[in-house]
C-alpha cells in the first residue's frame, strides 16, 4: 500500500471520528456546579464542588469550561484552571480529559470578598477529538446563585451614639403603667390604690405618698442608610466604599438588636438588583427570619441613588406614624436632612445619627446626636 493511501485512509478516518464526536462527543455529559451554601458573609469561604461526569461507552479527548465570574468571588490556585481578572469579572479556564463511565469532583475554596448578589447561570462547553481539534460546544445552565450579606463590623467599630434602644426604655407616649418599674414618690391623688401607698414616705413627710409608676414599652428601631455621598450627588454613587461600609454597620446593628429581642427594620435611599428606581422599606419586625430576609434585601442592594436622603424621610414619614427609635446611617447631615429629622420627632420617634465620613464628628452633628456609645459590650 502506498503512502498515499495511507494518508488518505487517515484522513478518511479522521474525518468519521471529529464527525462521531461533534454528533455525539457531548451525549451523557453532565456538569454540575454547587455550592456548599448558599448564603454567607463577606470575609468568608464556601466551597463550590464541580462535579463532571461522562456516561457513555467512549471517551472524551479532553473538554474544556469556559465560566464568567465576578471578581467578588476570589478562587484559590489550583490544577487545570486558569484565571485571567479583569476591573470587574474574571474569566476561568479548565481543561479535562475524561475516560469511559468517570465522574471528576473538583472542589473550589472560594473567598467571598464583597457583598453582592452572584449568579451563576452559564458556563461554556467544548470538546475535541483524537487530534486535538474542537468538534463541538454548548452552553450549559447552571442557574447556580450566591448571597454574600455586608460583613459584619467590630462592634467598637461603629461610632455609635448614646441610645436608648439597647433594652426597656422609659417613654412618656405610652398607656400602660408598669408596676414593677418606679421612679421616686408623689403625693397621693384620687383614685390611686392603698397598694400603692409609700408608707416610709409618708411617715417622713406627713403627707400621704404613692409610689410613682413610670411607662415602659419595648422599642422598635429603624436602620436607614444613606447612599447619597454628599448632598449635590444625583443618581451615580461617587464612593461605593463608603455606602458598603454603612451597609456593614447596618448588618451588625441589625444583628445585635435581634438578638437582644428588638424588632428592627431597614431602610435604603437606592433599590434592590433588578427592581430600578423602588427605595427599599423594610418594616420593624423581630425574629431570626426576619433578619435573614434583611442580609437576603442587603446582598442584593445596588450602589445606586434613586431619591434624595430627605425625600425619602419625609416620604417614610407619611407612611409610618408608629413611634420607634430611628438610626440614621449617613456621610453628610444637610440642613433638609435636620428638617427631617425635626418632622421625625415631632411625630414621637427619637433620632440618631451614625456617621460613615471621618469629617462628620459630634460637633457636625444636630445637638441631639451625642458621643460615640461604649456602655453596651456587643454579646
Amino acid at each position: 500500500m502506498g503512502i498515499s493511501w495511507i494518508v488518505l485512509i487517515a484522513v478518511v478516518l479522521g474525518l468519521v471520528q471529529h464527525q462521531l464526536f461533534a454528533r455525539f462527543g457531548l451525549a451523557r455529559v453532565r456538569i454540575d456546579r454547587t455550592f456548599s451554601t448558599g448564603r454567607c458573609h463577606a470575609g468568608e469561604e464556601v466551597v463550590m464542588v464541580e462535579t463532571i461526569v461522562n456516561r457513555k461507552l467512549a471517551p472524551v479527548p479532553w473538554l474544556r469550561l469556559e465560566s464568567t465570574i465576578h471578581t467578588g468571588l476570589r478562587f484559590g490556585q489550583q490544577t487545570n484552571l486558569e484565571i485571567s481578572s479583569g476591573a470587574i469579572f474574571q474569566n476561568h479556564r479548565s481543561l479535562f480529559s475524561l475516560m469511559p463511565f468517570t465522574k471528576i469532583v473538583r472542589r473550589h475554596q472560594v473567598l467571598c470578598v464583597k457583598r453582592g448578589w452572584y449568579k451563576l447561570e452559564t458556563t461554556a462547553v467544548s470538546i475535541g477529538d483524537f487530534f486535538g481539534l474542537q468538534a463541538a460546544g454548548r452552553t450549559q445552565r447552571l442557574n447556580l446563585e450566591l448571597l454574600v450579606y455586608p460583613q459584619l463590623a467590630r462592634w467598637e467599630d461603629i461610632p455609635l451614639p448614646s441610645s436608648r434602644w439597647q433594652g426597656d426604655i422609659t417613654v412618656k407616649r405610652w398607656i400602660v403603667q408598669d408596676p414593677f418599674l418606679t421612679s421616686g414618690v408623689r403625693e397621693y391623688r384620687y383614685g390611686d390604690t392603698m397598694s400603692s401607698i409609700h408608707w416610709k414616705a409618708t411617715a417622713r413627710s406627713q403627707r400621704l405618698q404613692v409610689f410613682n409608676r413610670d411607662f415602659t414599652a419595648d422599642p422598635r428601631l429603624m436602620l436607614i442608610v444613606n447612599s447619597q455621598i454628599t448632598e449635590t450627588m444625583w443618581d451615580a454613587v461617587t464612593d461605593p466604599e463608603l455606602v458598603e461600609r454603612g451597609l456593614s454597620y447596618a448588618a451588625t446593628l441589625a444583628e445585635y438588636a435581634v438578638s437582644q429581642g428588638i424588632p428592627v427594620g431597614f431602610g435604603y435611599n437606592g433599590w434592590v438588583q433588578d427592581e430600578s428606581g423602588t427605595p427599599v422599606y423594610l418594616a420593624p419586625e423581630g425574629g431570626t427570619p426576619h433578619l435573614e430576609a434583611m442580609f437576603e434585601t442587603m446582598a442584593k442592594l445596588a450602589i445606586s441613588c434613586c431619591r434624595t436622603f430627605h425625600d425619602y424621610l419625609d416620604q417614610w414619614i407619611q407612611d409610618d406614624g408608629s413611634p420607634m427609635d430611628i438610626v440614621l446611617i449617613t456621610p453628610f447631615v444637610a440642613a433638609d436632612i435636620e428638617a427631617s429629622m425635626a418632622k421625625l420627632e415631632a411625630r414621637g420617634h427619637a433620632v440618631s445619627i451614625v456617621p460613615l465620613a471621618h469629617h462628620l464628628t459630634g460637633t457636625d452633628l444636630p445637638e441631639q446626636e451625642v458621643q460615640p456609645y461604649h456602655a453596651v459590650n456587643r454579646r
